[in-house]
């Protein structure tokens, strides 16, 4: 194991606590067995402390059944603040001509080693909260949609999860995505 900084010493304690405060996001996973895998995935906590620090709250949310390896996501009530005003993809920004945004969420989950959730996973999520109750979030938009310069996001609403389309390029103050990490 490598000599961990002290933000990463902070964050394990971050996530302990998350952990152990919301257990009914990961029933049935002891934190010995998260605490374990982070410590011989360090690469992973990089990843993780960007999360943390973009306002994302990662915690524990299951175990990936073919790899055995611990899934965490954001568990933010709302999309993180540090990860909205973005359009969907790096073609998306650099199609638009005047007022882009700072980034696109592909690119910005690309750089920080992490993945925008899948809309079965956005959903799955949903189970262990309501999240985005006045915000949305990018989901991963499925080829044949994009290509026509679509993109999908979803958002809690009614009491229920909605999955919406916008064009790609297209970016809100309140729109953002939601992150995960395999450990």
């Amino acid at each position: 194991m490598k000599d961990w900084s002290l933000k990463e010493r902070e964050l394990l304690g971050i996530l302990k606590e998350r952990f152990e405060k919301h257990p009914e996001r990961h029933e049935g996973i002891k934190w010995e067995v998260v605490e374990a895998r982070l410590k011989a995935n360090p690469g992973k906590t990089l990843a993780l402390l960007w999360m943390e620090e973009t306002g994302g709250e990662p915690d524990v949310v299951g175990i990936v059944a073919e790899t055995g390896e611990i899934r965490f996501c954001d568990c933010s009530v709302e999309t993180p603040g540090g990860r909205r005003s973005l359009c969907y993809d790096q073609e998306a920004w650099a199609s638009r001509k005047q007022s882009k945004p700072v980034n696109s969420a592909l690119g910005m989950a690309e750089k920080a080693g992490v993945e925008i959730l899948t809309e079965e996973e956005y959903r799955m999520l949903q189970f262990l909260g309501p999240f985005d109750r006045k915000t949305s979030s990018w989901v991963k938009t499925p080829d044949d949609i994009r290509k026509l310069g679509g993109a999908l996001f979803g958002e809690w609403r009614y009491g229920r999860v909605f999955i919406f389309h916008n064009g790609s390029e297209s970016y809100y103050q309140s729109r953002g995505f939601r992150a995960k990490v395999h450990v």
